[in-house]
């Protein structure tokens, strides 16, 4: 397991990869002390460099290679993620929608709290009909900061439903 860690406006991401994908990008809360002793190698360095510019607002999607372990339905989740526009949040009834899938909204909400690659596959920007924040593992305060900097990124102003 190789691991590089990033300093970032909401955190240290740390971003785990082996010899083939990036498998997760994690926030902590933790002193820099307490979280794992850095081993990057060149996958976990291209995707800090990437969110590098993303937090520089000079980025919005990522392109390296990623994976993170699931179950079938949890992958179909993630992957749908990945076609939400930055600065654009959708909520998790419309996004059950999308999917096809109208009554699995917590089966879909729970997929979205198992997801590993924090930012890379934007579960932030799944929040709830009535447009409030809610269900984010790295806290409604971090939550609210991707969605304000992703508003300003892509400058529509954006952070809840149109």
């Amino acid at each position: 397991m190789f691991i590089s860690l990033l300093e970032t406006p909401v955190g240290v991401l740390s971003i785990e990869a082996d010899d083939e994908y990036v498998s997760a990008v994690m926030c902590h809360d933790e002193p820099r002390g307490d979280l794992p002793e850095e081993c990057p190698n060149t996958l976990t360095t291209l995707a800090a460099d990437q969110l590098r510019e993303y937090f520089m607002s000079k980025r919005s999607l990522f392109d390296f290679p990623f994976k993170q372990k699931g179950t079938e339905f949890q992958q179909k989740v993630w992957t749908e993620l990945l076609n939400i526009p930055p600065g654009y949040p959708i909520s998790y009834a419309a996004l059950s929608r999308r999917m096809r899938n109208p009554l699995a909204i917590r089966a879909i909400a729970a997929a979205n709290g198992k997801n590993n690659m924090m930012i890379v596959v934007p579960c932030h920007r799944v929040i709830g009909s009535s447009g409030e924040l809610v269900g984010y593992a790295g806290g409604l305060w971090r939550k609210k900061w991707l969605l304000e900097h992703e508003a300003k990124m892509m400058q529509i102003g954006q952070t809840t439903l149109l």
